[in-house]
């Protein structure tokens, strides 16, 4: 690896890193604190980077203070930890100051935990991101030795998607025009999710194809070594279907062989294990499995809508409303979230809150608003609920059951309010 080189990318990352018109996210982050982000390739975590760099500069920061280094530049295949230092030489060569470290997936270094907490150590500030969650695993935080802070980022929010379109909330946005214009906004992000550079695109299967075919080929086929590609798309696939689901890995292999694909079991937790760690999937335990059930059956959805969209053989606007309610859940709840199943089903119980919700596109019908409300009221029996709801396409009301109030919100209402501090 060529010093010269490295300061070549330091000099073209600070000529235009400062100017790049973005989104702000809504991360909070400590001030003097080092971070690794980590998520689904392209959920906007170059542009964290990017933010936390703007913010620096706004504060009267000199760019030359600003080391930004993105690993996949192809310039940097093949760097090893140990050329990682070439970039404090670099550095130094042509500045005095002390820099602000900004390394953009870093993952693809093999052992640059070790480098980031030699920085740490020696009193440099550094944001790291990866697409790769065993970045947040116990093995990495023991070898960064506890300096560093992690966040999970996801694609948009559906308050930042309106941002990113450029929708002004006002006063009264709940009602009349603006509500109408907020549901229609509404519906291609249910559809096609939150990815950030997904806004500006016309064909978003289009892009959300490339997408997903790179995560495929580089997140998963190439860094795993994984032969039967057949077999993990069919696994995918049949994780799409089963979004609804409890699903054990035994019954998952099940649904892989009837395709005529040969797996066995245990390729199949791996490939779960990998579409966890690729940040593409979260999944979700039941709170009343035992430890063993906890581990092998569980519910499991996609990051994103827009993902999930791809792989849907039909128009599932079930599955998709259930996704989007877990993913929404999760960024708030994470390792609190469960769902419930226990003679009833439950989608989603967050236990040390006492809240439940119900996902369900419509319950106009009689059958379904009485499955889905004496769930919960056998929920409630067995742990008293605080907050219960059910999370609908474009229906809203109260259903009063004795002394628990169930909250029927419509999806665009119940994504905004959980988020706006907007009058």
């Amino acid at each position: 690896m060529d010093k010269e080189q490295i300061r070549t990318i330091i000099s073209e990352g600070q000529e235009y890193i400062g100017e790049i018109e973005l989104v702000r996210r809504n991360v909070r982050l400590e001030e003097n604190g080092n971070y690794v982000f980590v998520g689904v390739r392209q959920s906007g975590k170059s542009y964290l980077l990017y933010q936390k760099i703007q913010d620096e500069l706004s504060k009267g920061r000199s760019i030359e203070d600003i080391v930004y280094v993105n690993f996949d530049d192809e310039r940097l295949i093949g760097m090893t930890a140990n050329d990682l230092d070439l970039i404090l030489q670099a550095y130094y060569s042509m500045y005095d100051g002390k820099p602000l470290f900004f390394f953009d997936e870093i993952q693809n270094v093999e052992g640059w935990a070790n480098f980031a907490r030699r920085l740490a150590n020696q009193k440099y500030q550094v944001f790291v991101t990866g697409s790769n969650a065993k970045m947040l695993s116990r093995d990495i935080e023991t070898v960064l030795g506890g300096r560093y802070l992690d966040v999970s980022l996801f694609p948009f929010s559906f308050e930042e998607y309106l941002t990113a379109v450029g929708f002004e909330f006002g006063k009264a946005w709940q009602y009349g025009r603006k509500a109408n214009e907020i549901q229609r906004h509404c519906k291609t992000y249910f559809e096609w999710g939150g990815f950030p550079e997904l806004v500006r695109f016309k064909e978003k299967r289009v892009w959300l194809n490339s997408l997903f075919n790179r995560i495929f080929f580089n997140d998963l086929v190439v860094r795993h070594k994984i032969k039967n590609e057949a077999a993990l798309r069919m696994c995918l696939r049949r994780l799409a279907e089963s979004v609804k689901q409890p699903c054990s890995l035994n019954r998952l292999n099940n649904l892989v062989k009837s395709t005529g694909v040969s797996c066995s079991t245990s390729t199949i937790m791996e490939y779960v294990r990998y579409l966890q760690e690729a940040c593409i999937i979260i999944s979700l335990e039941n709170y009343t499995s035992k430890f063993v059930e906890k581990e092998t059956v569980k519910k499991h959805y996609f990051v994103d809508n827009g993902l999930l969209h791809l792989f849907l053989t039909r128009q599932e606007e079930t599955s998709l409303l259930e996704n989007l309610c877990a993913i929404t859940l999760y960024k708030k709840y994470a390792s609190e979230l469960y769902f419930y199943k226990c003679n009833v089903e439950v989608d989603f119980f967050i236990p040390n809150e006492s809240i439940a919700v119900q996902a369900s596109y419509s319950i106009q019908d009689d059958d379904t608003r009485k499955r889905e409300v004496s769930a919960i009221l056998a929920l409630n029996e067995m742990y008293p609920l605080k907050k219960a709801m059910i999370i609908t396409y474009d229906e809203e009301s109260v259903i009063e059951e004795g002394s628990l109030s169930i909250e029927v919100i419509p999806l665009w209402k119940w994504l905004l309010n959980g988020e706006l501090t907007k009058e």
